[in-house]
């Protein structure tokens, strides 16, 4: 996840060199066997079950896979705000065709995950870049080149993503191939929830919003094209990916059902 943009970028005479962004400190904390990131608040950025390092421990972290009822063998998958790799990790262990990439601005956000969240080196098939996820999203070379985005862009309280604008979220689709899916992570009792839902929807071609979860948050689903819903088609999609993977996919589809 990201700190938020105005505490780290600040107006600056043409006469001094930039300032280099500060970071609130990355904390940990055990609990029942689950290990929390956060940023020096009491605000968890993700979680991590020891003994299940792959696993995506919140709920909020699984519906994020709600895309994958929708798309079963994407190959290019882009993560923007790392936390604790949860979403980077699964994707990469549960899709081996597919090329991952996370996009994080804290080198100590990607340290700690390399060191204490089991995140794996950088291979032919995974890169965890340390930049800005609006310059990532912005860069031509990135243009249609992805099937999925999944992005969860925080900081330290945690109460409304970093980026949130319309352009930013139309960089975000341009990055998405034809059929390709986004799913972003919201809180449904904060006043970002419904400037984000607009900023989306004027740049997706469908946003679906799941019920909300723990703590207020709030998934959305962000088409690049308006999807044909076929129930049948999901709900059996959904048993597959339940018996493949243990997902709860049969509860994104009430949630999808409920939404439209």
């Amino acid at each position: 996840m990201l700190i938020k943009r105005k505490s780290i970028e600040q107006v600056e005479s043409s006469r001094r060199p930039p300032r280099k962004p500060k970071f609130a400190p990355v904390t940990l904390s055990e609990q029942d066997g689950v290990r929390y990131l956060h940023f020096g608040t009491e605000w968890v950025q993700g979680a991590m079950r020891i003994r299940k390092p792959d696993w995506p421990e919140l709920e909020y972290a699984q519906q994020m896979m709600a895309w994958m009822l929708f798309l079963e063998q994407p190959r290019a998958i882009a993560q923007l705000g790392l936390g604790t790799a949860t979403l980077t990790k699964y994707c990469y262990r549960q899709f081996p065709d597919a090329r991952v990439t996370a996009v994080e601005l804290n080198a100590s956000v990607i340290t700690i995950c390399a060191s204490m969240f089991k995140l794996p080196p950088d291979d032919e098939r995974l890169r965890v870049l340390e930049m800005d996820a609006l310059d990532f999203v912005n860069d031509p070379d990135n243009l249609e080149a992805f099937d999925v985005l999944q992005c969860d862009l925080y900081d330290a309280t945690a109460r409304g993503p970093v980026l949130d604008t319309p352009e930013f979220y139309l960089a975000c689709n341009a990055c998405l191939a034809d059929g390709g899916i986004m799913t972003v992570n919201l809180f449904g009792d904060h006043p970002s929830f419904a400037k984000n839902i607009k900023a989306m929807k004027f740049a997706f071609g469908h946003v679906i919003c799941l019920p909300e979860v723990h703590d207020g948050n709030v998934v959305a689903i962000c088409f690049k094209q308006r999807p044909v819903v076929d129930f049948d088609a999901l709900d059996a999609r959904a048993a597959q990916i339940v018996g493949a993977t243990k997902l709860p996919a049969k509860s994104w589809v009430k949630g999808i059902r409920a939404a439209t």
